[in-house]
């Protein structure tokens, strides 16, 4: 069915023939007949990696294979959402590994993304926690894969941006809980320098990031909200939360129902809201004991929030700096207060180490912005590309629509091993997306 797609940011919108599959013959013999297609999850991805001339949605592949809820062993088809396994593992004690900020992405999604979390620099990020996957390749034949088995095959899939092949089948493990909810602690920052030595302070905590005002100046450059957390324990709960400590009261979402105009976001409704966020913190240090859903999914409470950068959409913007290059997130920080275009979404996390093929973290300092589609900012954002690969960067390529091939080439360093091990089980580049074309990976 031809369809007009665009993913989460509203950019790029194509026009693409869609396919939805429930059996895995099925697919294989659309696969073996097709060229130019790329397997998309529930288009929570922020760029072009999902986008292409045919589109193969793994929505209807949503079956969940079994719950080992002894050992805590999920086993799922790579449509099933994150937010419906937590509808089912929470009430049992068990909770995701990693998480990103949504919980309305696939699970196969998650593995090409190779998603990480507030708790990366403890739990690293998805692929770490994955027991094995079944990949059904370009040749039409499905293998298993995993850290021993089909190694190569294995980490060029977690985060290979679904160029390898379609993920149809994961199994991985789960995180024990005893309740619902998060011990959480939030402490203000009065500049970026005073974050991260909190972050440094409170690097013992399992969830760790940080709100960063990126329009203030002088003393005030980087003020942030440090938000740290750990998962409750019962007696931590009130009386009536330790009633039902595994079950959270029902909650009614509320929807933006319309793209705003783009008028409505501009440096003074930027700065209007960063003053009234930081402010809200009243306190330096201030304790809370809160759901799960709103510590790790905030936005989630507001259906299609993306409408709020209006029509034309938005693009998140995601890099990485090592621990050393901390002068580099200082620069684009700067470069951002000087530009006045400042982020609503500014969000700073640290990383542990991770050795991978082609996932996007590495042991640093990771902020990730929201910039409205506006003129001159595929400009601007090709200036703070150049930073980023100054001080040894990169930017995530889950959220990437823009950057250049040189970029890339230049700032991953296992990009040509990938480009490999992509050809030998992609022959013909039947796996193509909008992103892969973009960066010569499949051409």
């Amino acid at each position: 069915m031809q369809k007009r797609l665009a993913n989460w940011g509203n950019f790029p919108a194509v026009d693409s023939d869609e396919n939805a599959f429930t059996q895995e013959d099925e697919l294989r013999k659309y696969v073996v007949a097709n060229t130019h297609m790329i397997a998309r999850g529930n288009g929570r991805c922020y760029g072009d990696a999902s986008l292409g001339k045919h589109s193969i949605s793994m929505l209807k592949y949503d079956k969940m294979l079994s719950f080992d809820t002894a050992n805590g062993i999920m086993d799922v088809q790579a449509g099933v959402t994150l937010d419906q396994i937590l509808d089912i593992i929470v009430p049992k004690g068990w909770f995701l590994p990693v998480t990103p900020g949504t919980k309305y992405i696939t699970v196969g999604g998650a593995v090409a993304s190779d998603v990480h979390g507030k708790n990366h620099h403890v739990d690293g990020a998805f692929s770490g926690h994955i027991i094995d996957m079944d990949v059904l390749t370009a040749s039409g034949e499905t293998i298993c894969c995993s850290a021993t088995q089909h190694e190569d095959l294995f980490w060029a899939t977690c985060g290979g941006m679904g160029l390898t092949g379609v993920i149809t089948r994961v199994k991985f493990g789960l995180k024990k809980i005893a309740t619902a909810y998060i011990r959480q602690t939030q402490l203000k920052a009065k500049n970026l320098e005073e974050v991260i030595r909190l972050f440094d302070e409170y690097k013992h905590y399992t969830y760790s990031m940080a709100w960063i005002d990126c329009l203030q100046k002088g003393d005030s450059f980087g003020r942030s909200i440090l938000i740290v957390g750990e998962h409750a324990t019962p007696e931590e709960l009130n009386a009536a939360q330790q009633k039902a400590p595994l079950t959270l009261p029902a909650k009614r979402k509320l929807t933006l129902p319309f793209n705003l105009p783009s008028f409505v976001l501009n440096t003074f409704t930027v700065k209007a809201f960063n003053w009234l966020y930081y402010g809200k913190n009243y306190k330096k240090v201030m304790h809370k004991v809160i759901p799960y859903e709103p510590f790790f999914y905030p936005l989630d409470a507001i259906l299609h929030w993306n409408r709020g950068y209006g029509k034309a959409g938005f693009v998140q913007y995601q890099f990485v700096v090592s621990l050393e290059q901390k002068d580099g997130l200082v620069a684009i920080l700067q470069r951002i207060s000087d530009k006045g275009w400042g982020s609503f979404l500014a969000v700073l996390k640290v990383f542990g180490k991770q050795d991978s093929l082609i996932s996007f973290p590495m042991e640093g300092y990771t902020l990730a912005l929201d910039f409205p589609i506006r003129k001159g900012l595929f400009e601007f954002l090709d200036e703070l590309d150049e930073i980023v690969l100054q001080y040894g960067g990169r930017l995530y390529l889950s959220k990437d629509a823009r950057m250049k091939q040189k970029i890339f080439w230049n700032s991953y360093p296992n990009a040509g091993r990938f480009a490999e091990i992509v050809k030998q089980y992609n022959n013909n580049a039947r796996f193509e997306s909008l992103q892969s074309e973009r960066l010569s990976l499949t051409k």
